[in-house]
């Protein structure tokens, strides 16, 4: 599972977190957490082929971890969705929280939350995003493509068809124009 762990936390205070393995990225997250929670922004540091992405935010730590090879660009909106969802279900709580006191209710949405980015993957990657829109319009694209070329065809074969009968009409013209001087000669002879 490319996400495995993830935090909600004031300051060094956990007030949040799930899990989807079992491990001690809990006790390496509080060494980081001091560090992260500083400044106001997004920190990223790499540990044992895991990256521990950290959103501060007035006074806040949101945490998930990914494996390296998942990239940045999904856990970076990770982050955000859950510091939304965050602050719009436990603003007034967190404040005076005490360290795991919102884990059987949050905790339980955050494992839900890294299922769902895990298997919807594009919902949180903008790239991922754009890409499936410019396949969209490549299908689009080429749908059209292949009906202007079908109508290309039926374009040839009406120019063949319609050089054939110019071909036919000027054979019949020329074969009349025979049949009446034939018959012109032969009233003549009469």
């Amino acid at each position: 599972m490319p996400l495995i762990y993830t935090s909600v936390s004031r300051g060094t205070v956990t007030l949040a977190e799930g899990a989807a393995f079992s491990g001690n990225f809990s006790s390496v997250a509080k060494d980081f957490l001091e560090k992260a929670g500083k400044n106001d922004g997004k920190f990223t540091y790499s540990v044992d082929g895991h990256t521990f992405n950290f959103l501060t935010r007035t006074g806040y730590t949101y945490l998930v971890v990914a494996d390296e090879a998942y990239g940045r660009a999904i856990p970076s909106a990770f982050l955000d969705k859950m510091a939304a969802e965050f602050t719009a279900k436990y603003a007034d709580k967190a404040p005076t929280a005490k360290e795991g006191s919102l884990t059987p209710s949050f905790g339980k949405q955050l494992k839900q939350m890294m299922e769902h980015a895990t298997q919807f993957p594009e919902e949180y990657s903008k790239v991922a995003s754009v890409q499936r829109k410019v396949d969209e319009v490549k299908g689009i694209m080429t749908e059209n493509i292949d009906k202007m070329l079908a109508r290309g065809e039926k374009l040839e074969l009406l120019t063949d068809k319609t050089e054939n009968l110019m071909f036919e009409a000027d054979r019949f013209v020329r074969t009349g124009r025979t049949l009446r001087r034939q018959m012109w000669w032969q009233n003549c002879k009469m």
